[in-house]
C-alpha cells in the first residue's frame, strides 16, 4: 500500500485490513441492508412479542433494547446534521430494506445503493451489546477512577503588584 507518508500508509493499511475483515465476515454469513436499517427491522419484529406476559422488570429492559436498536440510525443522522428521532421514525415506516443515505441525504434501498453490512457484524455487535449490558446489570459494584479535581485558578494580578487597584 503507497502512501506519501508513513502515517497515510498506516491509515491505508489498515483500511485495506478492515475492508478484508469486512468481506469475510460477508462471505461467511452474508449481508444485511446497512446505515443501522437492520436493527430497525429487528426493532419492528419486537413489536410483535406479547408483553403482557412480562414482569415490569422485563418490559422495561423490552423497551431499552428496542430504543437501543434505533441508536446507530439516530447517530448517522445526527452525524449529518438531521434529527435522528425523525429519521429513525420514518424509517419505520418505509417498506422494508429502505432507509436513510446519509451521503446524498435522501432515502433509498440500501442494498441497490450498496450500503450494506456483514450480517456477522451486526450480529456481534448485538451480542456483545447484550453481553456487556447483562455484566453490567449483574455486578454489585464498579471500581473506577475518581475524576481529577481542578482547583480554582488564583486571582489575576498577583501580590506585590501596587498600583494595580483603580
Amino acid at each position: 500500500v503507497g502512501a506519501a507518508t508513513e502515517v497515510e500508509m498506516k491509515e491505508k493499511k489498515h483500511r485495506v485490513e478492515d475492508a478484508l475483515s469486512a468481506t469475510r465476515a460477508a462471505i461467511d454469513e452474508g449481508i444485511v441492508p446497512g446505515g443501522g436499517i437492520a436493527l430497525i427491522q429487528a426493532a419492528l419484529a419486537l413489536e410483535k412479542a406479547d408483553i403482557s406476559k412480562m414482569t415490569d422488570d422485563e418490559r422495561v429492559g423490552f423497551k431499552i433494547v428496542k430504543r437501543a436498536l434505533e441508536e446507530p440510525i439516530r447517530q448517522i443522522a445526527e452525524n449529518a446534521g438531521i434529527d435522528g428521532s425523525i429519521i429513525a421514525d420514518k424509517a419505520k415506516h418505509e417498506k422494508k430494506g429502505v432507509g436513510f443515505d446519509a451521503a446524498k441525504m435522501e432515502w433509498a434501498d440500501m442494498l441497490k445503493a450498496g450500503i450494506i453490512d456483514p450480517a456477522k457484524v451486526t450480529r456481534s455487535a448485538l451480542q456483545n451489546a447484550a453481553s456487556v449490558a447483562s455484566l453490567l446489570l449483574t455486578t454489585e459494584c464498579a471500581i473506577t477512577d475518581l475524576p481529577e479535581k481542578n482547583p480554582p485558578a488564583p486571582p489575576a494580578g498577583g501580590p506585590g503588584m501596587g498600583g494595580m487597584d483603580y
